[in-house]
């Protein structure tokens, strides 16, 4: 019976609420200080992304039903990154 008391004294959050992440924003890295640098994100990881995306759909990571959200996903993604290399070509051309 002492158990009983100790479990029902004890609270814990919905499941749902303890992994969620946050709505926007980047995720935080725990020791980092955010005030000195912004995220580290570049192209270089955007290709990673797009890539990790085509090889999770080959081997069918995904349900029927949200390969729609996949696929706009993965071209708006492509269509960013090809103008960021023609808007870097361009940058380069005129030095």
């Amino acid at each position: 019976m002492a158990e009983e008391t100790k479990n029902e004294n004890v609270t814990e959050a919905p499941a749902s609420e303890a992994t969620a992440a946050p709505a926007s924003g980047p995720v935080p890295t725990p020791g980092a200080d955010d005030t000195a640098s912004g995220p580290d994100l570049n192209v270089n990881d955007l290709n990673a992304v797009r890539s990790i995306i085509d090889i999770a759909t080959t081997r069918g990571a995904f349900k029927a039903n949200e390969l729609e959200a996949v696929g706009k996903t993965y071209n708006k993604l492509t269509a960013f990154l090809e103008h960021v290399t023609k808007q870097q070509q361009a940058q380069q051309g005129e030095k």
